[in-house]
């Protein structure tokens, strides 16, 4: 049994072997321990005196070849247990490389199966689970090294070399390559998807709040009154910054589209989409541009309306007095009075220049050709109407006054 050379021919034979050689050397510890015993009493019979039954030297002789016989035995035992573990070393060897052969072929049908996604959410989802598969490619590899670093301690000893551990190292170590470099492939393509998702829904995102901004910037309301109208104006303004600010992007959308993979940057609809966004863009853009002259228009309409109704309420004033008033006989009164058409020369002198500001912007309205020009036209020409009638009135006061004041002087010199 001990000089057998059936070292097993799979992992599970030596298994077995080395399970029946502990038996047996559990066998020999037990018959070592009975022939020491033996050989103890045998030697008692060599040291009689007188009678001997037998030659000592011959029981001595017999002693020792039967302690010799199990000494061999025990070496040989040893000899055969070195050999059986280094036969399940070796079996280990080749399994671990089989299993580590298995896990590289499903690792590289799942890869072979993958696809890169559909959209960002998918992309992200197979991102994560490739993370993870890169460590599970890490800790192979480890376990990979280590079996591979006992196959060339195998070959070293010498001892079991038989032939397939070299070319089994160098076929898993090719195939091992092979798939980190699949693997590496994969990661490139997922992340060339990456960034093309990302782009498009970064674009996407774009498009969406142009098209909340024209539809804002497009808006036909331009207020009711000076308040409403500034309030819209300043809005107005913070949207005109954000279009501003996101000028940037939408220059900057070429540019991405060129560090995408050429597989995506050269799909016509993509190309289709870029135009479509710089388009909006611009559009938003001139709107904006166009809204904002339109709501200072407008601030400026509300603003003229304010003004004639200011100069009207002064002229209803100027008017009631004028109407009401007597020209007095009276030297004095006269003089009171005529004090008085000075204060009103120079209130007429400032309502008159807000005036003439009023006509420059009722003009400017009308060349920009605003849509309320014949309103503001109309204003304005009742506005100069009612004028022109204060200064007439004033006018034929001043004169009645004039007269008075002729006939006075006249009165006093006779």
């Amino acid at each position: 049994l001990l000089v057998s050379k059936d070292f097993g021919k799979h992992l599970l034979e030596v298994e077995d072997l080395l399970q029946k050689h502990g038996l047996l050397e559990a066998d020999i510890s037990a018959q070592t321990e009975r022939v020491q015993a033996l050989n103890a009493a045998a030697l008692k019979f060599s040291e009689l005196e007188g009678y001997q039954p037998c030659d000592p030297q011959i029981i001595c002789n017999r002693v020792n070849h039967v302690q010799t016989c199990l000494e061999e035995l025990g070496e040989l035992a040893g000899k055969r247990r070195k050999e059986l573990e280094d036969s399940r070393q070796l079996w280990a060897f080749f399994q671990e490389m089989e299993e580590a052969e298995a896990w590289i072929r499903e690792k590289e049908q799942i890869l072979a199966a993958k696809t890169c996604g559909r959209d960002l959410s998918s992309v992200l989802t197979l991102t994560s689970k490739h993370k993870t598969m890169l460590g599970e490619l890490g800790s192979r590899r480890a376990l990979l090294h280590q079996t591979m670093k006992r196959g060339e301690q195998i070959l070293a000893k010498k001892r079991f070399s038989p032939g397939g551990i070299q070319e089994k190292i160098r076929e898993v170590r090719l195939r091992w390559k092979k798939l980190e470099e699949v693997t590496g492939l994969h990661q490139q393509r997922l992340q060339e998807a990456l960034n093309f998702f990302q782009f498009s829904t970064e674009t996407d995102d774009l498009v969406a709040w142009l098209q909340d901004t024209y539809r804002i910037v497009s808006s036909d309301d331009f207020g009711h009154d000076d308040y409403s109208t500034q309030a819209l104006l300043r809005k107005h303004r913070a949207v005109v910054e954000e279009v501003e600010k996101h000028r940037a992007a939408v220059l900057a959308l070429r540019k991405q589209l060129a560090l995408l993979a050429p597989e995506h940057r050269q799909g016509v609809d993509v190309q289709i989409r870029i135009v479509e966004v710089e388009q909006l863009y611009g559009e938003v853009a001139e709107v904006a541009v166009l809204r904002q002259q339109w709501l200072q228009d407008a601030l400026a309409v509300y603003r003229m309306f304010s003004e004639v109704h200011a100069c009207e309420v002064w002229i209803d004033e100027k008017e009631q007095w004028l109407e009401k008033m007597e020209v007095p006989e009276e030297l004095d009164d006269v003089e009171v009075v005529q004090h008085r058409f000075e204060s009103l020369d120079q209130e007429m002198n400032s309502v008159m220049g807000r005036i003439l500001d009023v006509n420059q912007v009722v003009q400017q309205l009308v060349d920009g050709g605003h849509p309320s020009a014949e309103e503001v036209r109309s204003c304005q020409d009742h506005l100069n109407s009612r004028w022109n009638r204060v200064v007439e009135l004033v006018e034929c006061k001043k004169g009645q006054l004039d007269a008075v004041l002729k006939i006075q002087n006249y009165l006093l010199e006779c």
